[in-house]
């Protein structure tokens, strides 16, 4: 499993109370449940703010592949996603800023964003965050409206079918000036593999 490290990471993180669900549309209910033994978070994960927020799940059994339990194809190393292009969030984190959990799986298609004039936007908080190269931004600039939101955390950024971020880090939902940020999987492909095997 690939998802974010700041979910497997913390004082009151304890690994024996994480579980995946997989294969279900409901976030309570059905689907296959299978323990995390061990997460493996990059070795660069807290050095430079949310640089390296990835993570390899071990769980304790393999899960069992069916119809609606697939195998996510990942990025190719050192891949670029291009600018505005489509992308898709999925998760049942809340609809709204402080809203509510999804009860149900739900996605949304945003655009890439330039990582520069991202990057420069979040440099304007009071609090300025830093965007570098291993992060995709996404969301509709100037616009606002749709994003990842709390609890979406480690969860999918798809580039059609292919994986190619975790849901990280953002200033609040769906803001219209500061897009929501994902790690890039593309810089973390060859130590995603090598560390699942």
């Amino acid at each position: 499993i690939v998802t974010a490290a700041h979910c497997f990471d913390g004082f009151l993180f304890d690994i024996n109370y994480r579980r995946v669900r997989a294969g279900l549309s409901y976030r309570n209910t059905g689907g296959i449940l299978a323990d995390a033994v061990h997460a493996y978070n990059h070795p660069t994960y807290g050095l430079n703010g949310y640089d390296g927020d990835i993570s390899v799940i071990r769980l304790r059994t393999p899960l069992v592949y069916s119809p609606v339990v697939q195998q996510s194809v990942i990025v190719n190393q050192g891949f670029q996603i291009p600018d505005n292009v489509p992308v898709v969030h999925a998760g049942w984190g809340a609809i709204s800023q402080g809203g509510p959990l999804s009860p149900v799986l739900l996605e949304t298609t945003i655009f890439t964003i330039n990582n520069q004039l991202c990057a420069a936007r979040y440099l304007t908080l009071p609090w300025p965050q830093i965007v570098t190269e291993n992060m995709i931004c996404a969301g509709i600039l100037d616009v606002g409206g749709k994003d990842a939101c709390q609890g979406d955390s480690g969860g999918p950024l798809y580039f059609g079918d292919i994986l190619v971020g975790v849901v990280s880090w953002g200033h609040g939902c769906a803001n219209e000036t500061f897009p929501g940020v994902s790690t890039a999987v593309s810089p973390y492909t060859n130590w995603i593999l090598s560390t699942a095997i």
